[in-house]
C-alpha cells in the first residue's frame, strides 16, 4: 500500500528542504535571481521568513507561497489563523480540504460515526 495522497504534502516539503540544504552547502546563494535563504522585514526567496514573506516555503505574519505558515497565509498548503488555499488549516480557512472535512463531519461522511 503506497502513501496516502494527504501525506504527499509532507514528502514534498521535506524534498524542498533537502534541495535548499544542498544548494546552501554548495554555496549557491540565488536561484533565478531570488535568494535561496531570505530573512527580514520583507523576504522573497526559496525559503523566506519575515513579516511579509514570499517564497516556495514561507513563514511570517503575512506569507504567500506553495507551503506557507503565518497569521495570514495564502498558498497551496497553508497553515495560519486566516489561511487560504486548496489545503488550508487554521481557525478561519478557505479551501477544498477545509470545506471537505467540514462537509464530511456534518453529513455523516467517513469521519463521522
Amino acid at each position: 500500500m503506497g502513501p496516502d495522497w494527504q501525506d504527499t504534502g509532507g514528502i514534498v516539503a521535506i524534498g524542498l528542504l533537502v534541495i535548499a540544504l544542498v544548494a546552501t552547502l554548495a554555496g549557491i546563494e540565488t536561484v533565478a535571481g531570488y535568494e535561496v535563504l531570505a530573512a527580514g522585514q520583507m523576504a522573497v526567496g526559496f525559503l523566506a521568513a519575515g513579516n511579509f514573506s514570499l517564497g516556495v516555503l514561507s513563514a511570517g505574519m503575512f506569507s504567500v507561497g506553495v507551503f506557507s505558515v503565518g497569521v495570514f497565509s495564502v498558498g497551496i498548503f497553508s497553515i495560519g489563523i486566516f489561511a487560504v488555499g486548496p489545503f488550508s488549516f487554521g481557525m478561519y480557512t478557505v479551501g477544498f480540504y477545509a470545506a471537505q472535512q467540514y462537509a464530511d463531519s456534518t453529513e455523516g461522511g467517513p469521519t463521522a460515526e
